[in-house]
C-alpha cells in the first residue's frame, strides 16, 4: 500500500480506458500539476488509446499519445479518494470510504476528432469543478 502523499487522488474509469478517462486523466494532471494524484484504469482496456482523443488533446497541447490502456484493479479503487465513472454502466468495486461520481459522457470510440472534440471540451469543464472542490490554488 503507497503511503500517503496527503494529496488527494483520482480515479478515472471507463470501459475501455482509451477516451474519456484518458483524457480527464491528462485534463487533471494538466490543470492541477503535482496538486492531485491521477490514475485511469478501464474494466475491459482497450489495445491502444483512441487515435481521435490523442489528436483532440494534442490541440490543446496535451501529448496522450504515449499512454496505455490499463486494467481496473480494485487496488487502484482503495488507493483513491475520489472514482469517477464516465457513463459506461461500469462496474467499480465499491469501497466504503471512497467518493463515486459519474460523469455522463459520450463515448468517442469510432469517432472522429470533430466528435470527440466536444467531449474533450465537456471534460476540461467538469475537471475544472473537480480541482475547485478537491485541490484548489492555495493563494498566499
Amino acid at each position: 500500500m503507497a503511503e500517503s502523499s496527503g494529496k488527494p487522488s483520482v480515479l478515472f474509469v471507463c470501459v475501455h480506458n482509451a477516451g474519456r478517462s484518458q483524457m480527464a486523466a491528462a485534463w487533471l494532471t494538466h490543470l492541477a500539476g503535482d496538486r492531485v494524484e491521477v490514475r485511469s484504469a478501464g474494466s475491459n482496456p482497450g489495445d491502444a488509446v483512441n487515435p481521435a482523443a490523442v489528436e483532440a488533446m494534442a490541440e490543446v497541447g496535451i501529448d496522450i499519445s504515449a499512454e496505455t490502456p490499463k486494467i481496473l484493479t480494485v487496488d487502484a479503487v482503495k488507493e483513491s479518494d475520489v472514482c469517477i465513472t464516465m457513463g459506461c454502466g461500469d462496474t467499480c468495486p465499491v469501497l466504503p470510504g471512497k467518493r463515486y461520481l459519474d460523469w455522463k459522457l459520450d463515448d468517442p470510440a469510432g469517432q472522429g476528432v470533430g466528435a470527440v472534440r466536444p467531449i474533450r471540451d465537456e471534460i476540461k469543464t467538469l475537471v475544472q469543478g473537480l480541482i475547485a472542490e478537491i485541490a484548489p490554488e492555495k493563494t498566499a
